[in-house]
């Protein structure tokens, strides 16, 4: 598995929040106001596998009075890591077009709410994007000393 590349994670982003934009456009009207629900839930999510992410290094690294952990349940947090960044980047993107809808009707009371909400929810969605990089990045083996030495030999 190749390591999550923040360049395509962006476009993802981007590429959402147009095509979300252009749906809201024509549909937003028929919409109900958007649930605060997922901020917490996302930041809940952020959080929990940012410290997983850190837990998990120590173990890596057999730090003193840490278990060793089992490869199948790294790669099953590699695995949970770029599943999470992706669909963050959705859901950011997914906001951020809402965002982009909003930002021109805030003087009305449910465009205002839901803008608010989506700029939160937008937040939340960037930070889980950084948690699930933190814990892929987490996930990697450290290099052995004499990799390295061999390395700058060449």
């Amino acid at each position: 598995m190749k390591a999550t590349r923040p360049a395509v994670l962006t476009a993802i982003v981007v590429g959402v929040a147009l095509v979300t934009w252009a749906v809201v456009r024509l549909a937003y009207v028929s919409l109900p106001p958007l649930p605060w629900t997922a901020v917490p839930t996302l930041l809940l999510l952020a959080l929990g596998e940012a410290f997983t992410g850190i837990t998990l290094r120590g173990r890596i690294a057999h730090k003193p009075d840490t278990k060793p952990v089992e490869p199948m349940v790294v790669a099953r947090m590699a695995a949970l890591a770029k599943a999470s960044s992706h669909a963050a980047a959705v859901l950011a993107g997914v906001f951020g077009g809402f965002v982009l809808y909003l930002a021109a009707s805030l003087d009305k009371t449910t465009p205002r709410h839901d803008f608010f909400v989506s700029v939160g929810t937008f937040v939340a969605a960037v930070i889980l994007v950084g948690a699930a990089l933190v814990l892929e990045y987490c996930c990697r083996v450290p290099k052995e000393p004499d990799e390295e030495q061999d390395r700058t030999r060449l």
